[in-house]
């Protein structure tokens, strides 16, 4: 290694995951990647929803989306060979196909099925090419998430302030814990993030402190709050940093960044 060479930092895989739908999920893949990439992070987003909706919320059209993840999975394609480069600097994505939706029947009883997704990973984590890799999940328990949870290094959850969040955030642990038991020991959460905050309805404000009453530090202290512009800007394949920067959610996933940038600091001293 040369001098001037610095060894490159160990990649982080953070799977985004909530197995209740409209939490803002994708929402947060995507607007958390461009934050990440926007403070120097180097990152690839995995979409493994076969809706695609990562896909196009960062301007990837069909016609752009020649190998997608499910060739990867599929074993017909590396996982490089899939990366498309967005138009944001230092932010890639593999995109989805709605044929991911048979993935579980293909695979059937193939020896390995669980570790598809980790074991075409691998040859990121060796490169250096990327200091996050992001996995957006669907909002349900199938192999496509046991294959990002058990690929992941850690779980990132969005959590809706509504009234049955706690509900399905518990819901989720054990899904956690049960993938910790059998196929990823060094499963963790890296943090609950609560979404669409809303300062004018109490029972967000009840929801934020029931959850924080019972999670403790694990939950964010960034608040991602309800906003138009965070709705409007996939239907422009734009993140909302790019489609409105001075709004309050795009000021908010900039804020999440930091944190989830300081949460890894802190880890790897701790490691050290």
């Amino acid at each position: 290694m040369a001098a001037d060479q610095k060894p490159h930092r160990a990649l982080r895989v953070l799977v985004v995951a909530n197995q209740k739908g409209g939490v803002g999920k994708t929402t947060t893949a995507i607007n958390l990647g461009t934050a990440l990439a926007a403070v120097g992070e180097r990152v690839l987003l995995i979409d493994s929803d076969p809706q695609g909706n990562a896909s196009t919320g960062l301007g990837v059209p069909h016609s752009k989306r020649k190998i997608t993840l499910y060739d990867v999975l599929m074993g017909d394609a590396a996982l490089t060979d899939a990366i498309v480069h967005t138009d944001l600097p230092g932010m890639d994505i593999v995109p989805a196909h709605a044929d991911l939706s048979g993935v579980e029947l293909e695979l059937g009883q193939q020896a390995r099925r669980s570790f598809k997704l980790r074991d075409a990973i691998d040859p990121i984590r060796q490169s250096g090419s990327y200091t996050y890799v992001l996995i957006d999940c669907p909002p349900s328990l199938n192999l496509l998430t046991v294959n990002a949870m058990a690929a992941a290094d850690a779980v990132l959850v969005p959590l809706q302030c509504e009234f049955f969040a706690l509900e399905g955030l518990s819901q989720l642990v054990r899904t956690i814990e049960l993938v910790r038991g059998s196929l990823n020991p060094n499963l963790e959460i890296q943090g609950v993030v609560l979404t669409m905050y809303d300062r004018r309805n109490s029972l967000s404000e009840q929801v934020a402190k029931d959850v924080r009453a019972h999670f403790g530090g694990t939950v964010y202290a960034t608040v991602i709050p309800r906003n138009v512009r965070v709705s409007e800007a996939p239907s422009f394949g734009k993140p909302v940093l790019v489609y409105d920067l001075k709004c309050a959610g795009s000021q908010a996933y900039l804020k999440l960044a930091r944190e989830v940038v300081v949460r890894e600091r802190d880890r790897r001293a701790k490691a050290a």
